[in-house]
């Protein structure tokens, strides 16, 4: 009896719940429908009690009792009465509540319109998304209804709500059957009574309940939602809001972020195992997490598979196949850390979000800062941007949640093979040469020119810089528990190399993990002092477009940008600069210079440049072979005829923004420090007839909705004359053709028509190399993360050693690549009527004594020549 009376009172305030929702709906004839339910269900079953009662009577089973008739007509008055309250009762809560009188409604407008926050996407200039920006919760890319996978549709409407296409928002029959079999036959498996449309509604505007009238109000207003939700958007419209809001955990919110976390794809081209997936995670994304919980995901998948069967939308034999297939994920988890071009990504994210600089936010010691970030404030329309421009409603843009697409420079190929060419050199042979020199040294990773006591100063500095430092310092600790923290022994994990090789001993892979040690966190910060650091940017020659950006070796555990952020000096590498200023004032290549070691008096100072080879000493050797050679003592000579001045000069001109670049004689040798950015920049104009690009890392910034809010342009300005350019074109060909970079030619077999320069710093500090084709001007940095950190020895310590392989990799593997616009075919082009110096017999001449000078060298005139001079002893400068 009591289940009975209580099918009858969920009964009406289903009805009810159903009249409301199709007077909301403007469906009237429902409305009929709803009385006559009524009628049917009630009344006529009590009616037909009645008569069941009086055929008993006239079989004598009972005993007349006019009272009972009374009561069962009685009955029905307030069950007619009961029906009218009811109605009246839901339509006035769901009334006041669409109303706003009770509970909380979002405005008509922001229905038809909802604020979603969506992340910022990176996207390369062939079309590969690098990556996004966003705050944890929002990472989401939009997807059009049309680039999701019909199987997730099919396996979302076919687990979720098998009559979508049906109702208006609330499904009426569903939620009844899940009532009755939950509420009175306790059935768990009885599924649930939530539409999509209802599950939206709770995404998109249901706050979490606080109180108990909150939690009670909380289904009438989904179902008010819903039904207002119906009004304004199309079936697939709510299908595309739905998939775009759930999140899928792992940081991937949204079809299309977990479509490439979880399989690595675009939901267009997902399958019916992996389509099932992803739905089968809706129910409870924790629950069935396919990464934590693969088997139980497995389940859950298989039971989306068996509903889809059941709606008809795959046939028994696929459901038998499929059923049985493992899940198998393609899982990289979105983090910013990881990926392609990651250390790109954070200074692009870093320059868009600058504010305007101030003064008096910048240290005494870091005026250099902000100096660079007033230039750029000023000259470059990306540093900044997010500042400099505002939306529509008056605010700035936010990279985090107003869902930007940033078409980079960046080619995904070109990347990729940059930071397989850092890592496999790096890795896979200067650090362990490294290691090896290091090995059992007490002052390891330092030089064995330290004492004891500098290396304790470095450490100690090294020690006050780091984030437990800081913390510690914040916290209030004394320096005696610093101390006593620093010392004692803890759990961490540290980064290890793991390099697999060939049968002959090539690197094959280079894979970074973590390995569980006890260290104090001193040894932790000496440890990490071992790896060798590096940077390297390749760019279009003639518009500046950043092609590959690889700021270190892996940005989770060295974050500090070794292509704009750092500054090191460049050693021999300034050259071209002084022999550009020599051109410009009407020195030629052939012109001589006398071959010895000269002394020169500087404002009282005699200041005497060492060179690391004495080959045709005391001759009278052309200027091209004394850069070809990377000779200091033809670049002291030349430097003596010039002004220092006119060198800073230039050098600003070439893009250089170092403010604090002093105007002596030994800057022909290169203590200034500049980053791998300027001096990438810088050479461009070598292989662009005398004019610089700058380098540009955007090429347009499009809304949410596809319109471009900013497009840039190529920046360039001319620094010598095309003259001058094409003689040291010239000169930078003779340094890869036959002098310190001659491996270009014999060690990775590369003959494009290109020109270079090695560069080595103060006992193998800072190794360079610098390298550009009639296409491509690129530049690469290799040495430790403080300057005493270096090889002792000059075969691995010289640029040509440390960063030139790099480069040759690099370009190996883009002209290798057909489907890249660079080919190795290209040439420089040079005037018919161009004279170099009209000597006939130059080039000849000079490519003989610089090989047997090379091998001789080595000792051994059968191999490839081995040059010495690579960068090496002969860079150094005093």
């Amino acid at each position: 009896m009591q289940k009975a009376i209580a099918v009858i009172v969920m009964k009406i305030t289903l009805l009810s719940c159903y009249f409301y929702h199709n007077f909301m709906a403007k469906s009237y004839k429902v409305l009929w429908w709803c009385v006559y339910r009524f009628y049917t269900f009630v009344v006529k079953r009590l009616q037909i009690y009645e008569n069941i009662f009086v055929v008993r009577l006239i079989l004598g089973q009972k005993k007349i009792s006019i009272f009972a008739i009374d009561m069962r007509r009685k009955i029905i008055y307030v069950l007619w009465a009961l029906l009218l309250l009811i109605i009246l009762g839901v339509v006035g809560a769901f009334t006041a509540i669409s109303k706003g009188w009770i509970g909380h409604l979002p405005k008509i407008e922001d229905l038809q319109n909802p604020v979603d926050k969506y992340a910022t996407q990176i996207i390369s200039s062939d079309g590969k998304l690098l990556g996004t920006w966003s705050y944890s919760k929002d990472n989401r890319i939009y997807a059009e209804y049309n680039s999701i996978s019909p199987n997730l549709i099919n396996a979302l409407v076919a687990t979720e709500d098998a009559r979508f296409y049906e109702h208006s928002g609330i499904d009426v029959r569903a939620l009844f059957r899940s009532l009755v079999k939950r509420g009175i036959f306790m059935q768990k498996s009885a599924g649930g009574g939530s539409t999509i449309t209802q599950q939206l509604a709770k995404q998109l505007y249901t706050n979490v309940a606080k109180n108990s009238v909150q939690r009670a109000l909380q289904k009438p207003i989904e179902w008010v939602i819903a039904v207002q939700l119906e009004k304004y958007y199309t079936k697939e419209e709510i299908i595309t809001l739905y998939f775009n809001k759930f999140d899928f955990l792992n940081n991937a919110v949204g079809i299309k972020t977990a479509s490439k976390t979880y399989f690595g794809k675009d939901p267009s081209q997902l399958t019916i195992n992996e389509a099932a997936t992803l739905v089968g995670m809706c129910k409870n994304p924790s629950l069935f997490n396919p990464v934590r919980h693969n088997e139980r995901c497995r389940g859950r998948r298989n039971v989306v598979l068996g509903q889809m069967l059941k709606a008809g939308f795959i046939t028994k034999a696929e459901y038998d196949t499929l059923k049985e297939e493992p899940l198998v994920l393609d899982f990289h988890r979105v983090d910013h850390k990881e990926g392609l071009a990651t250390y790109f990504r954070e200074y692009l994210r870093g320059v868009m979000m600058a504010k305007k600089p101030e003064r008096d936010r910048y240290p005494e010691w870091n005026y250099q800062q902000y100096y660079q970030d007033s230039l750029s404030w000023e000259k470059d329309p990306l540093y900044g941007w997010c500042n400099k421009h505002k939306k529509k409603n008056g605010e700035n843009y936010n990279i985090y949640e107003d869902g930007l697409r940033i078409y980079t420079t960046i080619d995904s190929r070109m990347q990729a093979y940059a930071e397989q060419a850092v890592i496999e050199h790096i890795a896979g042979k200067l650090q362990p040469a490294f290691d090896k020199e290091k090995r059992r040294k007490k002052t390891a990773p330092f030089s064995s020119m330290l004492s004891t006591a500098d290396v304790e100063k470095i450490m100690k500095r090294s020690k006050m810089q780091s984030e437990r430092y800081i913390m510690m310092k914040k916290a209030g600790c004394s320096d005696s528990e610093i101390d006593e923290a620093f010392s004692t022994k803890t759990e961490m994990s540290v980064a290890k190399y793991v390099v697999s090789r060939d049968e002959k001993g090539a690197v094959k892979n280079v894979d970074i993990i973590e390995v569980d040690t006890m260290l104090t966190p001193m040894d932790s910060i000496r440890y990490y002092k071992h790896f060798l650091r590096s940077g390297f940017m390749s760019m279009d020659a003639k518009t500046g477009a950043v092609k590959a950006y690889v700021g270190g070796l892996d940005y989770t555990h060295f974050q500090y940008d070794m292509v704009t952020l750092g500054r090191r000096q460049v050693g021999s590498t300034i050259k071209p600069f002084l022999y550009s200023l020599a051109m410009e004032n009407g020195f030629t290549p052939c012109d001589e210079a006398p071959n010895v070691q000269e002394t020169y008096n500087i404002n009282g100072v005699d200041w005497t440049p060492r060179n690391g080879s004495r080959a045709r000493y005391g001759e009278m050797v052309t200027l091209k072979w004394g850069l070809a050679n990377s000779n200091n003592w033809i670049s002291a000579w030349l430097m003596n005829q010039l002004d220092p001045v006119q060198l800073v000069d230039l050098m600003h001109q070439f893009g250089i923004n170092n403010k604090k670049i002093d105007p002596v004689m030994s800057l022909c040798l290169g203590p200034c420090e500049i980053s791998v950015s300027e001096m990438v920049s810088a050479y461009s104009a070598f292989a662009n007839k005398g004019i610089r690009a700058q380098p540009m890392f955007v090429t347009r910034i499009e809304d949410s909705e596809g319109n471009i809010v900013a497009e840039f342009q190529p920046q360039v300005n001319e620094v010598i004359s095309e003259m001058s350019s094409l003689k040291m074109v010239d000169m930078l060909r003779a340094v890869v053709d036959h002098g310190t970079a001659a491996r270009i030619r014999w060690m990775f077999k590369i003959k494009a028509d290109m020109g270079g320069k090695t560069g080595t710093t103060n006992r193998n500090s800072d190794g360079w190399f610098m390298g550009f084709t009639p296409e491509l001007v690129s530049g690469c940095w290799v040495g430790g993360e403080d300057r005493d950190i270096h090889f002792d020895n000059m075969a691995n310590g010289q640029g040509a050693e440390q960063a030139l392989p790099i480069y040759g990799k690099y370009m190996k593997m883009v002209y290798a690549d057909e489907s890249l616009p660079y080919k190795e075919s290209a040439t420089f082009a040079f005037p018919e009527n161009f004279s170099l110096c009209n000597e006939q017999s130059y080039g000849k001449e000079e490519v003989m004594e610089v090989g047997d000078a090379a091998s001789s060298a080595t000792g051994n005139t059968n191999k490839a020549p081995q040059q010495k001079q690579s960068g090496g002893i002969d860079e150094i400068f005093d």
